[in-house]
């Protein structure tokens, strides 16, 4: 998952940035307004509000236009009460004060993650090649041929299934289904497998080496 680091500390966000990294996280790293508005699109913001060329209450309400369901975290030294009410009612999904533990935050991003990914309408009918899903019954058939999967194994190819044909990360998948990225990622091989089998074609959901999984679109 990537992650938009917004913070002109450049000690800070190179402490931050490895920390995440290690956790698996892709970060960009923007230190001022222009460079946070002109960045590639991303699944998450950590944005600290005291920026060298504007303020980042100004980055949040814009970032926030422009995309509804971006997860966006304010992190700031500014810890008074009528900071962290402006910064929520502009957007942010939650705010943490500076010092803050590394175990504090990364609970704070999977849990925002979790809502923004339940804020977006999924369709309750999805076909992939054969494969066809019924999310709202969470039912599957495969030809017209009914598969019983378990609950894991349903929800690991519902969350391939909202994108079919694009490679989705290993860590998406824990999140979408373990509600955390911390989890054994052997666990996700391993229902994976049994998926695989399941379905009764092993090419349908595909290894993309060195990020995850892919359920195949034609």
């Amino acid at each position: 998952m990537r992650i938009l680091l917004v913070e002109d500390d450049r000690r800070v966000a190179a402490a931050l940035s490895s920390a995440l990294t290690r956790r698996g996280y892709e970060v960009e790293h923007a230190a001022t307004v222009a460079a946070a508005l002109s960045a590639a699109p991303c699944d998450l913001v950590l944005l600290d509000l005291t920026l060298p060329d504007g303020d980042g209450t100004d980055v949040c309400r814009e970032l926030r236009r422009r995309s509804p369901q971006l997860g966006i975290i304010a992190v700031t030294a500014r810890g008074e009460e009528r900071d962290r009410v402006l910064g929520l009612r502009l957007g942010a999904d939650d705010y943490v004060v500076k010092p803050f533990s590394m175990v504090e935050l990364q609970a704070r991003i999977e849990a925002v993650l979790r809502r923004a990914a339940h804020t977006v309408p999924a369709r309750s009918l999805i076909e992939a090649g054969p494969v066809r899903i019924d999310a709202a019954a969470r039912t599957v058939t495969v030809d017209g041929r009914a598969v019983a999967l378990t609950r894991k194994e349903f929800d690991i190819l519902l969350s391939l299934a909202r994108q079919p044909g694009v490679a989705v990360p290993r860590d998406r998948i824990l999140l979408d289904v373990w509600g955390t990225t911390w989890a054994d990622r052997h666990t996700v091989e391993v229902h994976v497998g049994s998926l695989r089998g399941k379905l009764g074609d092993p090419r349908l959901v595909e290894t993309v080496r060195g990020v995850g999984y892919r359920l195949r679109g034609e």
